[in-house]
């Protein structure tokens, strides 16, 4: 691929959006799914809990909607490669001819939608749309006439969202969306409005009161264990509220005031009989504690203004220089927190299946040593390197085009980058080479892979 991207793999620096936002590369990629099953939701929950942490992002994915893919990718079409374009001119209107449409009909507009928004960076084509399109889509979640219909509906709001943001949105959304999540007969619908939710309170226009108070509405969905929406130990919601929980969470600059009890709901799902719950509450657990971290800037000045207590250095680096300052305690009983994670971390019960004991294991090692040592971020390895003489840190890479990583060093980082995917799926290397939006969620230098 010997384009701006790939200079700026050779590079080590970021092409300008501007810049990227000119290159084009045909892509395909999958829609988000509506589930059609518990079971097949919870074989996704352990797949993505035990998915391989270098794993390659790709744009080419299988997806069948009628010869949806050759248009996409310009395959068949006489001397053109904006196929799909006209193809999304036509759904969009038949979109909004709603009256006299078909629920079958529906949802195939709405799936065709979806899969050309995620393979296609398609904002100058939808702008000036967007309040007609989330309109639409708010109809058939109001009416509920088919599960798929719903979830597809609410799915192509998100998509909506994330290609061309509105600050009107949210206002439009939030509160059928949540109607939805607490009222909707379908554990698959639930799922899909607190993810979509998650999104729109993102991208949406949300106040800052607003991010802390849908905060709130999914922490009683966790601590209730999904009692609250009228789906009592059901994993699909629970662990969807738990996602976009961590998610917002990373818009939030001071958690000191929340981060007690949310911790506290945490713990109490870490334990929980169904490992994708225990795996996302960690993951939320190990935010927090980092959240109640600040960098030390290289010039800064601490004498006298920090207990040592508070003054955190890497156990790894010989200067036992501090590089962290601690702003408050995330939580007051870290002691017995680390203790379940310890036993967590080395479960050995045979109960489980052998890919969610080595998820078990692999994810809650991490963020032990997250709670443990600060400094340390997700899949943090002491293994020193024969070429650079240095510890290795934290290896949670994506690799892109199999011609640079972008390094996950961070948990906040981490759960934008899941944020990101649960969106986007197939389609996240695509819009992250030309989606400002999506470039400004997670804006990552991406390096040569080594």
């Amino acid at each position: 691929m010997h384009d701006l991207r790939r200079q700026a793999l050779e590079s080590g620096k970021t092409v300008s959006r501007k810049a990227r936002s000119k290159q084009s590369s045909p892509a395909t990629s999958r829609t988000q799914s509506p589930a059609t099953s518990r079971a097949a939701s919870r074989s996704r929950a352990a797949s993505r809990a035990g998915s391989d942490d270098e794993g390659e992002l790709s744009d080419e994915t299988s997806f069948s909607v009628g010869s949806i893919d050759e248009v996409l990718n310009g395959d068949g079409v006489e001397g053109t490669t904006d196929a799909w374009r006209t193809e999304l001119a036509d759904r969009v209107e038949e979109i909004f001819a709603r009256k006299g449409s078909t629920v079958h009909g529906r949802e195939k507009a709405y799936k065709t939608y979806i899969h050309i928004l995620t393979a296609q960076y398609a904002k100058e084509e939808i702008q000036g749309k967007e309040a007609e399109l989330v309109g639409t889509f708010l109809k058939s979640v109001k009416e509920e006439k088919s599960e798929n219909e719903t979830v597809l509906a609410i799915n192509a709001l998100a998509m909506t969202l994330i290609t061309s943001p509105n600050d009107l949105i949210y206002e439009a959304a939030s509160t059928p969306l949540k109607r939805t999540i607490s009222h909707s007969l379908s554990v698959p619908t639930k799922t899909a409005a607190i993810h979509t939710l998650g999104t729109c309170t993102f991208y949406g226009g949300a106040s800052d009161d607003e991010i802390l108070e849908n905060m709130d509405f999914l922490l009683e969905i966790i601590s209730s264990d999904g009692h609250t929406i009228e789906a009592p130990d059901e994993p699909e919601p629970v662990v969807a509220a738990v996602e976009e929980w961590g998610f917002l969470c990373t818009l939030v600059d001071d958690m000191s005031e929340q981060s007690e009890d949310a911790i506290e709901a945490f713990a109490e799902q870490i334990n929980s009989s169904y490992p994708s719950v225990q795996i996302t509450a960690g993951e939320n657990i190990a935010l927090l504690y980092e959240k109640s971290f600040r960098p030390i800037d290289r010039d800064e000045d601490i004498l006298g203004d920090y207990s040592d207590s508070d003054l955190i250095a890497d156990p790894d680096d010989e200067s036992e220089k501090p590089k962290l300052i601690r702003l408050y305690p995330a939580y007051r009983r870290t002691d017995q927190l680390i203790h379940a994670l310890q036993v967590i971390a080395s479960i050995s019960t045979h109960h489980l299946s052998k890919t969610d004991r080595k998820a078990l294991r692999t994810n809650f090692a991490d963020i032990l040593d997250s709670v443990e040592n600060p400094t340390h971020g997700p899949r943090y390895q002491n293994a020193i390197s024969d070429e650079t003489g240095k510890r290795y840190g934290s290896r949670k890479v994506v690799r892109i085009h199999k011609g640079g990583v972008m390094r996950i060093d961070r948990w906040w980082k981490l759960h934008r980058l899941q944020g990101l995917r649960r969106v986007l799926q197939g389609g996240f290397i695509r819009h992250y080479e030309t989606n400002d939006v999506v470039f400004e969620t997670l804006p990552i230098m991406i390096t040569a892979d080594k």
